[in-house]
């Protein structure tokens, strides 16, 4: 980055083969749809470009990508609406083979997971998926580590319970009336 920071832009090369995957990852757990992830993953590399003088020699080069990357998808989502769904594709790069029962649990995974409210969902990939540490994301997050760690816990409490409802055939309780059965009270009498 520091090459790219005093102009060799041949250098971003580099940190695209590096950066691209995770990136892409990150963007297509968070937003359930790949053409958008390309998107914005071709977005965070123009903004690198364009604001490589804010970069700081020193700082962890990967929070400085991942700032970036949640302020193109802020800024993304502050044009155009949100709309999150569920694509198979996106489930996992590589998918075992080996076990329908695999497959179909990494599925329900991944549903839980856009089930979830934008804050965990986000705390949760770059944690759990893009394998940042805990002291990286509350830089990024600009709070403290007890907090991100707090956080982290109430993220994965409700991932599990979004998960076994999913697994019982159950729309989770945040989902909102178009997904919940509500059932009309019985009355009492001879009605048939």
């Amino acid at each position: 980055m520091l090459e790219v920071r005093n102009g060799t832009g041949e250098t971003l090369g580099v940190l695209f083969d590096r950066y691209h995957a995770p990136l892409y990852n990150f963007y297509t757990k968070l937003t359930g749809d790949r053409t958008l992830s390309d998107d914005l993953v071709q977005e965070v590399f123009l903004r690198i470009l364009k604001y490589r003088q804010s970069y700081e020699p020193g700082t962890p080069f990967r929070a400085w990508i991942y700032q970036i990357a949640r302020n193109a998808r802020v800024d993304h989502y502050r044009k155009t609406p949100r709309h999150i769904t569920f694509e198979a594709e996106m489930v996992a790069p590589v998918m075992p083979k080996d076990s329908a029962q695999q497959s179909e649990e990494t599925e329900l995974l991944h549903r839980a997971l856009l089930q979830m409210p934008e804050e965990k969902r986000e705390i949760l990939v770059l944690s759990r998926f893009q394998e940042l540490k805990y002291e990286e994301i509350a830089r990024l997050l600009g709070c403290e580590l007890g907090t991100v760690k707090t956080r982290i816990h109430r993220a994965i409490q409700e991932l599990r319970q979004n998960f076994k409802q999913l697994e019982r055939g159950l729309a989770p309780r945040d989902a909102g009336p178009a997904v919940v059965k509500t059932i009309p009270p019985r009355r009492f009498g001879n009605e048939m």
